[in-house]
């Protein structure tokens, strides 16, 4: 096999650039022959119509040869270059050979500038992607997290880039963001992934919701607690679309998806206001606000609702209100509203009130 067929062949398999290679290939073998004859300017080069790596040494032509390594005389130049002339420089093929130890420093020098092209090619095809969400298999298992293969590409998926609780076997497809792509050392590379972000959420939407994807829906902003929780702000550039409507579909259709990626995770859409006051009771759903009372110059939102909201409001570990404060940008305090008693001779209509004992007085 020629060289042309070697250049082919790593070409096809691992869409390397076809002039980079070549000049890969020549550049090793030049850097083997100044090893072995470090007192002859070789230049190295690769003709296309042959495929073979041309060696030529490059000599200035004189009348008298002294060196014959460095030195060429006219008439001999001239069979190689019509045009040359005394003290002109011309490069003729140079005839010894390397030995063995030298081969083994030009494959070696090949072998690492190919390996730093292809990991440059992964690179630059994949700091294009960041940001986006790709689909990928999971390779293994590994203390740091999961492997996932994306084409023929392996990828880190960290262990703190996994929701809580989430599941994820080897062998099964999966949907990541891709988060970053870093550049080691010797120009390596490595590409981290990511399901535990809000961006990963934003994502999902982006890519089964068109009117997001287009930009006809706005997410405005969102926040996330892993594996608990997703709170994000829509807002419609079209006054006659909805935009949590439109996030949700008919029967939740279009955010099903969505919810089935995220495992027992919810989701709540908020639509964007310039009202603060509506803006806080919205983020703190699933909780029934009765009112709030924002000062934005201390960024302080005080809520009042009944006892019986309070839990709803605060979530879980405290999530859900941390989350509505993230939303908001505002420090949220809960006030309980106290329930109205009712006074001597009134009473609720679906419960007749009971005089107490005449010993206790009554509450007005």
């Amino acid at each position: 096999m020629n060289l042309a067929d070697v250049i082919e062949n790593l070409v096809e398999e691992r869409g390397l650039d076809r002039e980079q290679i070549a000049a890969i290939v020549c550049d090793g073998i030049q850097t083997a022959y100044t090893k072995k004859y470090p007192y002859v300017d070789v230049l190295v080069t690769y003709n296309k119509k042959t495929g073979q790596v041309e060696i030529l040494a490059e000599k200035e032509v004189v009348n008298t040869v002294e060196d014959p390594d460095t030195e060429i005389t006219l008439r001999r130049a001239k069979m190689v270059d019509a045009k040359a002339e005394l003290g002109s420089l011309v490069h003729v093929p140079f005839e010894q050979e390397i030995g063995r130890v030298e081969i083994i420093t030009a494959k070696q020098i090949i072998s690492a500038k190919i390996r730093e092209l292809e990991h440059m090619a992964v690179y630059n095809e994949f700091k294009d992607r960041k940001g986006a969400i790709i689909i990928g298999a999971v390779h293994k298992r590994e203390r740091a997290g999961m492997v996932v293969k994306i084409g023929e590409v392996l990828a880190l998926l960290p262990n703190e880039n996994i929701p809580a609780g989430e599941t994820i076997k080897v062998g099964h497809q999966v949907r990541v963001l891709v988060q970053d792509v870093l550049v080691a050392a010797r120009g390596d590379y490595q590409i981290i992934l990511d399901r535990a972000s809000a961006d990963f959420v934003k994502g999902l939407i982006e890519l089964e919701i068109p009117e997001v994807y287009e930009g006809i829906v706005e997410i405005k902003k969102i926040v996330r607690t892993a594996g608990y929780k997703t709170k994000a702000i829509v807002a419609s550039t079209n006054k006659d679309i909805d935009p949590v409507g439109t996030c949700v579909g008919v029967g939740g259709a279009r955010i099903k998806p969505i919810l089935r990626e995220l495992g027992q995770e919810k989701v709540d859409l908020i639509e964007a206001t310039d009202e603060l006051d509506d803006l806080v009771k919205d983020s703190l759903k699933p909780a029934d606000i009765d009112k709030v009372e924002v000062n934005e110059q201390s960024n302080v939102a005080m809520v009042w609702l009944a006892q019986d909201q309070r839990s709803l409001a605060i979530g879980k570990l405290g999530q859900n209100i941390t989350l509505a404060s993230k939303l908001t940008g505002l420090e949220i305090h809960l006030q309980d509203i106290q329930p109205q008693q009712p006074r001597q001779g009134e009473g609720y209509i679906d419960q007749p009130f009971e005089k107490e004992d005449d010993n206790e007085d009554s509450e007005s």
